[in-house]
């Protein structure tokens, strides 16, 4: 039998032969290759975008967000530091002692806590004893008697506006709420508040917040560099009572129970510890970081310690008197980001 294909009619001469629908002769791979060619173009693009903009907020952040830590740490010049120095009190029982080759305290705890925030181990923390006078200057005596600049004072430096105006002061957000207080030798006539006594002899601090008020009570007051000078001077009846904060005088209570009486003046005026960093807001930064990371950090117990350790044992024999506020102050969230690309 003939091919029934031979039997088709030849086209006439010089035409094609008639050709199928071209989409239908078309292989399937040459119809989806245009399409996925378009779709990887379309992901390249969305990824190239995606790109750019983490780049961009990325530039954004880093050069108008606010600082790392790791470029406060270099602004306040910590790296490469070895020893961190503090200036501290070295007579106050239960604020900041130094007796039998070791430093003791709320203050010297305080000090710890945020020396470590910043990376310093205890060995590398390097105490200097400080009076009321220099703390505005920070600076600081070695055992030696030799004047020393210190990093910072933490040395129940009580915030106030006046001081926060001064040349070389720069607070810290507080660590300690405490007030005002009397401390008189044992069997002395009860003091209610400063007018109690007017015209008795009343020693305080020099360069204190407790001068004011005892002036305003037109007491005879003296001032003595040191809280131990005071009560040597109480002790040898050169003074009536002694003023000043209520956390320092109730160390000498505990102390020394049956020598002296502890009274609450009832002064509405709050008194905030703060740590003075000198000309270093970046430092500042950084202390306030650490306290407001031990104020909110459920896990972070070491203020809570501190005051049981320094404080809370002094609180029975120094009844009805208070001793300071049992409770950390509440610290604003610095701003300050632990990575670069926090806080777009």
């Amino acid at each position: 039998m003939a091919d029934a294909r031979s039997a088709q009619p030849a086209p006439p001469h010089g035409e094609l032969p008639p050709q199928g629908d071209p989409a239908a002769e078309e292989p399937a791979a040459d119809r989806i290759l245009p399409r996925r060619n378009a779709m990887a173009l379309r992901l390249v693009a969305l990824a190239v975008a995606l790109v750019l903009a983490i780049v961009l907020a990325f530039v954004v952040v880093v050069f108008t967000g606010p600082p790392s830590v790791a470029e406060l740490r270099v602004q306040a010049g910590l790296d490469g530091k070895r020893e961190l120095l503090i200036g501290v009190k070295d007579d106050q029982p239960g604020v900041a002692q130094f007796a039998d080759g070791r430093w003791t305290g709320f203050d010297i705890d305080i000090a710890y806590l945020i020396a470590e925030d910043l990376g310093f181990r205890r060995s590398e923390i390097r105490f200097l004893s400080i009076e009321s006078e220099d703390r505005a200057r920070m600076q600081a005596t070695d055992r030696n008697g030799e004047r020393v600049g210190v990093d910072m004072v933490i040395a129940s430096y009580s915030i106030t506006p006046a001081r926060e105006q001064m040349a070389g002061v720069t607070f810290s957000a507080p660590y300690l709420y405490t007030e005002q207080a009397v401390m008189t030798r044992h069997g002395h006539a009860p003091v209610s508040s400063l007018e109690d006594l007017k015209g008795r002899r009343v020693c305080s601090l020099a360069a204190s917040t407790s001068e004011s008020p005892a002036t305003r009570a037109d007491v005879l007051l003296g001032s003595r560099k040191k809280i131990s000078e005071c009560f040597q001077a109480l002790d040898r009846g050169d003074f009536d009572a002694i003023t000043t904060d209520a956390a320092i005088l109730a160390g000498y209570r505990w102390r020394f129970p049956a020598k002296y009486d502890h009274w609450d003046i009832g002064l509405d005026v709050t008194e905030a510890w703060g740590v003075n960093v000198g000309e270093n807001p970046a430092l500042r930064d950084l202390v306030n970081l650490a306290l407001y990371r031990s104020r909110n950090d459920p896990k972070d117990n070491r203020w809570e310690e501190a005051f049981d350790r320094d404080f809370r044992v002094e609180e029975g024999v120094n009844e009805p008197a208070p001793i300071a506020v049992d409770s950390q102050p509440a610290v604003d969230e610095p701003n300050v980001r632990q990575w670069p690309w926090e806080r777009v």
